[in-house]
């Protein structure tokens, strides 16, 4: 069965725009679509807001205005829309286990939007399984202008494979370019290993042994993506500033989030956190090994 494009809203405008967004992509990948709304009933200090079946009707409520927007623009979309009576951050991540990816609203240059408030839109991105997208709260109908998908890439390669293929298909479907970015900086003398720095020597210097690594990561999807333009990207700097320089005027960021926990907790890293706050396009943050 085909994974669907699963979206979460809460009734605010940016969990429109990402209903918007989820439809746009659905409809690009040939995708079923899925609207969710979180609601758990809980009965509430003031009396006169306590009855379940007005909270209820507020909740199917949220859903009938998404999914009519959505159905509306697109009539042929297969779409389905449910309540899921849980809290908001197990909803979504149980929703984006059987999800082909999960949107989400943000306000970006602050908090996820809606009820996803505070850190929940992080909880979200930092556990899920399955690609999450975060999108900016404009109207969805159109994307960002430009032509490209950019796609950070680190690591050796094959590292991040799925980061890659989410990059690729996404440009695939889009018409678009992938401009994939690594970016670097100079280290101190400590943080290369003598093997990699006997590498870079044999590539001629560091910039040079930066673009084989990212060529060799880009050979597989050149070849299983032939109509797909791709642009090499390296440039010297931070890797969160390069990244949003990039996609400044793209259609799409896809970045990685390796999966691991640390001691405080899953965590997003630094990169992904500043995309998701600064970026202008959606934010594809993508779970890999």
């Amino acid at each position: 069965m085909t994974r669907p494009v699963t979206v979460g809203v809460d009734g605010s405008r940016e969990g429109l725009a990402a209903a918007d967004w989820a439809a746009r992509e659905a409809t690009l990948r040939g995708m079923p679509l899925r609207i969710v709304h979180a609601w758990l009933w809980q009965p509430l200090d003031v009396p006169v807001v306590q009855d379940r079946n007005v909270q209820a009707d507020s909740a199917n409520a949220v859903l009938l205005e998404a999914g009519t927007r959505v159905s509306d623009r697109y009539p042929d979309l297969s779409v389905t829309t449910e309540v899921v009576p849980d809290t908001a951050v197990s909803a979504l991540l149980c929703e984006a286990e059987r999800a082909g990816m999960l949107v989400i609203g943000s306000h970006g240059h602050g908090a996820i939007a809606g009820f996803l408030l505070g850190s929940y839109g992080q909880q979200v991105i930092a556990s899920a399984t399955r690609p999450v997208v975060s999108v900016r709260g404009h109207d969805g109908q159109h994307e960002p202008e430009g032509d490209e998908v950019v796609v950070g890439q680190q690591g050796e390669s094959g590292d991040g494979d799925a980061v890659m293929e989410f990059a690729f298909e996404a440009a695939a479907a889009r018409g678009a370019t992938v401009r994939a970015v690594r970016a670097w900086s100079l280290p101190p003398v400590f943080a290369y290993s003598p093997g990699s720095m006997r590498l870079a020597d044999a590539a001629g210097g560091l910039e040079p042994f930066e673009r084989k690594t990212l060529e060799r990561a880009l050979a597989p999807w050149r070849e299983k993506f032939p109509t797909v333009p791709v642009i090499a990207h390296v440039e010297i700097g931070s890797a969160g500033q390069v990244l949003l320089s990039a996609a400044a005027r793209a259609q799409l960021l896809v970045l990685g989030r390796r999966v691991r926990r640390s001691p405080v907790g899953t965590r997003i890293g630094s990169v992904a956190h500043a995309a998701l706050h600064h970026a202008r396009c959606p934010v594809a943050v993508v779970p890999h090994a």
